[in-house]
């Protein structure tokens, strides 16, 4: 933290920061309830994201008719309202804290590997729990590796770091050198892969998601080629009535990496549109995914109308 940081112009920043770590001392029951409000004045309001994710699934999940979709729209705002309002608590809940409220679903499926020294993945998809979900993992599994993504505003940037960084993990921004993510990686430090963002054209490769190509980062088979890596797909979904948030440990991906980089990527994919059906109200569906489109292809969402000057 930075002297320049605490400058009169980032003091509105600090508020935002202060008031999330206020609700964090709050029950968890009640911050659920909290955001569950917050998530109902987000879907009032937030038009953009409601249609995108109202595209999302007519695309994910066809089956459904509108008012199902719809009324998975208003749950989807509910989790994100609670994984908003619960953000101090990934900034400053104490491991013995989280361990009341992140319950820690086949962990021994990963301890094994670890126990053993092999060098491990963990696939972990955007459900709206990823962010408590790793806190707690850092706490209480492993402090690992994960990558980073600079924030734009410095003061929410510094906090967020300082809050991943807190119980020992290692940030890996993506210009950094694979070299030391692998030796790290073999060393048996476990590393947070998060696949599912549009990396747009320049750094990905069209491969089917819930049958529509999606430009997706296809470095996971190489990092676990080179490793000598497992993949273990990691979820982290939010329990009814405030009662908590599960980390489930899947089995590892068996016969991963496949040596086809194309192939490995639809093959994560595959995992990850299995796992959504099952909490489809969780998934991130206001990231608009499919935004980078394949040459020639028709947009899937409409262009934001630009403000007149």
């Amino acid at each position: 933290m930075t002297a320049r940081l605490w400058t009169p112009g980032h003091w509105p920043s600090w508020a935002v920061v202060g008031l999330f770590k206020l609700l964090a001392l709050l029950p968890f029951r009640l911050q659920a309830r909290l955001g569950q409000g917050l998530g109902w004045i987000g879907y009032q309001l937030a038009w953009d994201r409601r249609r995108v994710a109202r595209i999302n699934l007519s695309i994910c999940l066809p089956e459904l008719g509108p008012k199902e979709r719809e009324q998975l729209v208003r749950e989807h705002f509910g989790w994100l309202g609670l994984a908003a309002v619960c953000q101090g608590l990934s900034w400053s809940a104490s491991p013995r804290r989280l361990a009341r409220i992140v319950r820690l679903r086949h962990r021994e499926r990963i301890d094994a590997y670890l126990e053993a020294g092999r060098p491990v993945i963990v696939l972990v998809p955007h459900f709206v729990g990823l962010e408590l979900g790793g806190t707690a993992f850092t706490a209480l599994v492993n402090s690992g590796m994960y990558m980073y993504q600079r924030i734009r505003n410095p003061v929410l940037d510094a906090q967020v770091r300082h809050a991943r960084t807190r119980f020992g993990a290692i940030p890996v921004e993506r210009q950094d050198d694979l070299r030391g993510l692998i030796r790290t990686l073999k060393s048996g430090v476990p590393f947070f892969y998060l696949p599912d963002q549009d990396p747009g054209r320049r750094r990905g490769v069209f491969v089917p998601f819930c049958g529509v190509p999606a430009a997706t980062v296809p470095t996971l088979g190489r990092i676990a080629r080179l490793a000598g890596a497992v993949v273990i797909p990691t979820f982290a979904r939010f329990l009814p009535r405030g009662e908590g948030l599960e980390l489930c440990f899947d089995s590892p991906i068996a016969d991963f990496p496949g040596g086809d980089a194309e192939a490995d990527t639809a093959r994560m994919n595959q995992v990850i549109e299995a796992r959504l059906r099952t909490m489809p109200a969780q998934y991130f569906w206001v990231h608009r995914r499919f935004k980078t489109r394949p040459e020639g292809a028709e947009p899937i969402y409409p262009l934001r109308r630009r403000k007149r000057r």
